[in-house]
């Protein structure tokens, strides 16, 4: 398994009969999006990064920042051929809504709302954010353990500050894109900010993955920052209850500190 490959790879417009809405871009999924389910799916960092690139290239206006973001998976999204498409849900000076879709063969697999709130300077009210994460300086590279499949994982930079993924239990973790989400570009803070907290459930997985499946059904991020730089750390926890649902959940750290919140609905099983 590469690392060097992009995420995704920009393909020509489609033209004549088949020529797609305004809007909307053709890309190519590489292996390097691969998740560590399915040989055959992608994990959802990959995905929510492009997401987050249609909604920052959806009418952008400097005077707005993203400040919620929620992906939800509507089945599993291929390696190969997709579309990705965005439009403003709702305008506004103050509080707008976009959002954003990618398909495979016609078919919607995964969709994502982001609510844009006005810039204000809110400095004089700030509240005191939470003690920061340990640098990545402080973690540790560790091997990803055996069941996990290659590809997303390893298009990661991984440093450790407590639990891994062979380890049952909270994890806290900083991670770096090692390649571009999409080729030539280079990513913003809010697509690595995505990329890596969807891993949010594998750093706090309670579960043997090679006995069980606890598959995220979506992500949702709120922060009360805009995010900087090319490492984002999660602090991560997940509860797994007795009837097949869970919830991942993490603060998100960039080096400055912390910088807001994901959570994940999951749905759990045996294998």
């Amino acid at each position: 398994m590469t690392v060097d490959e992009p995420f995704f790879r920009l393909l020509p417009p489609a033209t004549g009969s088949a020529a797609d809405p305004p809007g909307t871009q053709r890309v190519f999924a590489t292996g390097s999006t691969a998740g560590p389910w399915f040989p055959d799916g992608q994990h959802m960092g990959p995905p929510s990064a492009l997401l987050v690139r249609a909604l920052e290239a959806c009418d952008p206006r400097p005077e707005m920042l993203l400040s919620r973001l929620t992906v939800e998976v509507l089945g599993r999204v291929p390696m190969g051929e997709l579309t990705v498409s965005s439009r403003v849900e709702r305008a506004g000076r103050t509080i707008e809504l976009v959002s954003a879709e990618i398909a495979a063969d016609g078919r919607a697999v995964a969709r994502a709302a982001g609510w844009r709130l006005a810039v204000t300077d809110t400095v004089a009210a700030a509240t005191p954010p939470g003690p920061a994460m340990p640098g990545p300086e402080a973690g540790r590279e560790i091997p990803t353990p055996e069941g996990w499949l290659p590809g997303y994982l390893d298009a990661l930079e991984w440093r450790w500050l407590s639990g891994h993924l062979g380890e049952s239990g909270p994890g806290r973790a900083w991670g770096r894109l090692r390649v571009p989400v999409v080729d030539d570009e280079e990513p913003t803070p809010w697509q690595r900010l995505a990329a890596v907290a969807d891993s949010t459930n594998g750093a706090a997985a309670r579960l043997d993955l090679n006995a069980w499946l606890f598959v995220n059904t979506d992500l949702t991020l709120h922060v009360h920052r805009a995010p900087r730089g090319e490492w984002i750390g999660l602090d991560a926890d997940s509860v797994i209850g007795p009837e097949g649902l869970g919830t991942a959940f993490s603060v998100l750290h960039d080096g400055d500190g912390p910088v807001g919140r994901a959570a994940q609905a999951l749905t759990v099983r045996p294998r």
